[in-house]
């Protein structure tokens, strides 16, 4: 009997984690290809880079509405919105990568298949072992909260040691956010798929921009 009784309590759970599981990759390869479309059309229309501060307030600003109204259509929206704006601010970078560099579509088309073999190896591992990364959630967000003042630092003082270093903590920390967020899903922890969409995006995009920045400064002929 009571072991009839965990079998009940348990299914439901299980079946909204498939369910949310299920609505996060659809809606995380419909905003990849969507962001995708958008760098692209960046790259052919040659259209300029915005400055840090408009991207800043761009993404930030897009983060907080996709967060406000994650539990309603419009949440939706807003996911768009955001995989779009930083489709657009990802399309100079490439461009700069596939016009200046000799070798730049070898860095850029490493960095990609890098991007997708990470991200499906860490997904695999974290499903198929359904290990909980619950208690890596203090350490991803001051990690990030560190590595994004340390690239903010390599901007503006121009210090190309400190830009290597930040993308390869940022390589770690997307790593660990990927685990992390694929975790939280599959253990109940994350019941919205659209934040989880949002999360994982997030980490795929920044593992891709830290790979490339990587890649092209040790890739240059």
């Amino acid at each position: 009997m009571r072991f009839n009784e965990q079998v009940l309590t348990r299914a439901p759970s299980t079946a909204v984690a498939n369910r949310v599981l299920r609505n996060t990759y659809i809606l995380l390869s419909m905003t990849l290809l969507f962001s995708s479309a958008v760098a692209a059309c960046s790259i052919i229309f040659q259209w300029p880079p915005m400055g840090l501060i408009i991207t800043l307030i761009g993404y930030f600003g897009l983060l907080f509405l996709t967060s406000m109204f994650r539990n309603s259509a419009l949440g939706l929206v807003f996911v768009f919105a955001l995989t779009g704006f930083m489709g657009l601010t990802l399309g100079p970078i490439l461009s700069y990568y596939l016009t200046v560099l000799p070798n730049g579509d070898q860095i850029v088309m490493t960095a990609f298949g890098g991007t997708g073999l990470i991200f499906l190896g860490l997904s695999a591992y974290a499903l198929t072992t359904k290990k909980n990364f619950a208690f890596m959630g203090g350490m991803l967000f001051a990690g990030i909260l560190v590595a994004f003042l340390m690239s903010l630092a390599a901007i503006f003082f121009q210090i190309p040691a400190l830009s290597i270093a930040v993308s390869a903590i940022f390589i770690l920390l997307m790593s660990g956010l990927i685990l992390y967020q694929t975790s939280a899903i599959v253990h109940g922890g994350e019941t919205n798929y659209i934040m989880a969409t949002v999360t994982l995006f997030v980490a795929i995009y920044n593992l891709f921009l830290s790979l490339i920045q990587i890649l092209g400064i040790f890739g240059r002929e």
